[in-house]
């Protein structure tokens, strides 16, 4: 499976501030498959530092279908800057991908799934709702919007008791107050 996908970035080339949890937009993708009988997958990307989630349901699968969703997920998550995931076939047009994102993609080793813990463990928690074997096109996209508001909303002890979502509103406020008082001081300066 994984000699077709070429010029991959190994985990191992990560730089050392993604594997700390310095900063938002460093993630972490996994699917959540179907059961045999069932059709479509769940697309999970899940921010390292904030934990935050976002979910997008796939129900014709295809790279092209995989990189619509991600899109989706960048516009939902615009600090999106690595992608760390596993092997699997449907990323075998990473470089198309990173180009379209705008993101470096990173891989995992094979059967290292470890690697990626933190999308590891929301699959966990998503698969409450989802259980396993379940068939990913009888839920509505309404249905796994919810669980992505649900899983944003958690309280963590890892975030300080903060939810994820709170995390990233955190950060978005004091960058848009930043560029707020950039703007201010630039305009000071031309008058």
């Amino acid at each position: 499976m994984s000699k077709q996908l070429k010029d991959r970035t190994f985990i191992d080339k990560r730089p050392e501030f993604i594997n700390r949890r310095k900063r938002i937009g460093d993630a972490e993708a996994d699917f959540i498959l179907s059961g045999k009988s069932g059709r479509g997958i769940i697309l999970n990307v899940t921010d390292r530092k904030s934990r935050a989630p976002f979910l997008e349901q796939i129900i014709v699968v295809s790279i092209k279908n995989v990189h619509a969703a991600f899109k989706r997920i960048k516009r939902r998550f615009p600090e999106l800057k690595t992608i760390t995931t596993d092997n699997d076939l449907l990323l075998r047009c990473h470089k198309e991908l990173g180009k379209l994102l705008k993101v470096k993609i990173y891989f995992c080793h094979a059967y290292h799934s470890w690697e990626k813990g933190t999308v590891e463990n929301t699959n966990g928690y998503a698969r409450k709702d989802i259980p396993k074997g379940s068939d990913i096109s009888k839920y509505s996209k309404r249905f796994i919007r919810s669980i992505e508001d649900k899983l944003q909303r958690r309280f963590m002890d890892c975030l300080d008791h903060l939810t994820p979502c709170e995390v990233i509103e955190n950060r978005r406020r004091k960058q848009k107050k930043r560029r707020s008082a950039e703007r201010k001081k630039k305009s000071e300066c031309s008058d």
